[in-house]
This record gives structure tokens, C-alpha cells and sequence, in this order.
């Protein structure tokens, strides 16, 4: 694994779109795992930057998405494909019929996740993977458990991630319960994977997830198995990690 210590938010932001941009660059129709969430949108933003400038062409890349709410329309605000066009897809050239994202509206959880399976298999697997990181060790919406879910699966919220996303609703009873998630399998079939984590509140899990155990309790510490995985922090999210090492 490598690590990539930036002095602050905007800093790992870059840094993260430096990595996607040279992704970007050396294969113009590659597949990018893409994350919603606070985390990723500096590095978005960055994204769009270069692209207004014209230093990006984003014309011939395929995007595929970690997970979704269910049961809500793709015009919800609160959904992961209106983030996803808020946030990036409006922004830059990229068709969107080329970029997928789990079928919130599905009521047949079991077709929703077989369809967005093989979205995954006719496209060859995914080349890099942008990750965020819960404060309980999620990664997409693979929620701790006894086992890792190695598919496409619908989930159950924890408490402590609905908690966690209710600052983007009215309430908490507003949150969504059940989210489409791609699997353990898929994450880890990537070819290289990006971790981005930020603030002072991340620190115990990133050093939980990287020197722990590797436990379905923790999903993300499973990303140790990975042979190419960059985590890109800020001072303060890496810093009980770099006290353990040192």
C-alpha cells in the first residue's frame, strides 16, 4: 500500500485527482469505481477544473458507481445519481449513458443486483476504484457484519451510517434504510483502488481498517489483501495510523 499525506482536505483532493487524471490520460476509455459522499467532491471539483481548462477529455471514460438508495427516483436530490450529475456529470464531457448507477427504483432486489453485476462483467471489471470510509469501516454500503458481501447486494443501514448521512436530509426518519451496494468481490476485483479519508474523526478507523485485523466487522480492512491500493489522507485522519508505525 501507499500513502499520500497532504497537509489538509483541499491538498488530499488534489492529490486524488492527480491519480484519476493520469488514469484518465493513459487510458481515455478506462472504467472509474466512482464514490458519492462528502469525501470525494473536492476532488471532483478538481476534476472540473482541469477539464474547463482542457488539460481532461472524458468523452470515451465509463463510470460505474458504488451503491445507491433504494427506493428513491434519480431526480431526488437525495439520490447518488443526482449527486453524481451535481457534483461531476454535468460538468464534464462524458456520455452519460455510460455511466451507471445502481437502479434505486428497482422493487426486485434480486434482478436490481444480477443487473448491475453484469453492468460490471460486459465492462471488463473496473480499473480504478474511488473509496471513501465510514466511521465504522464501510466501504460503499458493505455494512459490518459476519461476512464480507461479495456481490451486488441490498443492505440494511446501520444506525450509525444512517446517523451519519441524516445531515443531508429534513430528519433522520427521512433516510433511506436499505441501499443497493456493490460487493466485497467487485471492490476488490479493481485493478488499483483509491482511498481517500479526511478530518480527525477518521483516524481510529483508519488505523483500525489498515492495522487491525482483517475482519468483516471492519469491512475496509479487507482492502489489505489488495496488491494496489494508494490511501490518500490528511494530517490529521492518518495521524493515529503513522503513531502505530512508527
Amino acid at each position: 500500500m501507499r500513502i499520500y499525506c497532504a497537509k489538509d482536505y483541499y491538498h488530499a483532493s488534489r492529490v486524488a485527482a492527480n491519480i484519476i487524471s493520469a488514469q484518465v490520460i493513459m487510458k481515455p476509455d478506462c472504467v472509474l469505481g466512482l464514490a458519492t459522499g462528502s469525501t470525494p467532491i473536492g476532488t471532483y471539483e478538481q476534476l472540473i477544473r482541469w477539464y474547463e481548462k482542457g488539460d481532461l477529455d472524458f468523452s470515451e471514460t465509463h463510470s460505474i458507481n458504488l451503491d445507491e438508495y433504494r427506493g428513491l427516483q434519480p431526480d431526488n436530490e437525495q439520490s447518488y445519481r443526482y449527486f453524481m450529475n451535481t457534483h461531476l456529470f454535468d460538468h464534464i464531457n462524458i456520455d452519460k449513458k455510460n455511466t451507471y448507477v445502481p437502479d434505486g427504483t428497482q422493487s426486485d432486489s434480486e434482478k436490481a443486483c444480477r443487473d448491475y453485476d453484469e453492468i460490471i462483467r460486459i465492462h471488463g471489471g473496473i480499473d480504478l476504484q474511488i473509496l471513501g470510509m465510514g466511521h465504522n469501516g464501510h466501504i460503499g454500503f458493505n455494512e459490518p457484519g459476519s461476512a464480507f458481501g461479495k456481490e451486488t447486494h441490498c443492505v440494511k443501514l446501520s444506525e450509525s451510517t444512517i446517523s451519519a448521512n441524516a445531515r443531508f436530509f429534513d430528519s433522520v426518519d427521512d433516510v433511506p434504510k436499505e441501499a443497493y451496494t456493490m460487493g466485497i468481490k467487485s471492490i476488490m476485483q479493481a485493478k488499483k483502488i483509491v482511498v481517500i479519508v479526511s478530518g480527525d474523526s477518521k483516524k481510529d478507523i483508519v488505523k483500525k481498517a489498515f492495522l487491525g485485523p482483517i475482519t468483516p466487522e471492519v469491512p475496509a480492512s479487507v482492502l489489505q489483501l489488495h496488491n494496489d491500493v494508494i490511501l490518500v489522507g490528511d494530517e490529521a485522519a492518518l495521524s493515529e495510523y503513522y503513531k502505530a508505525v512508527q
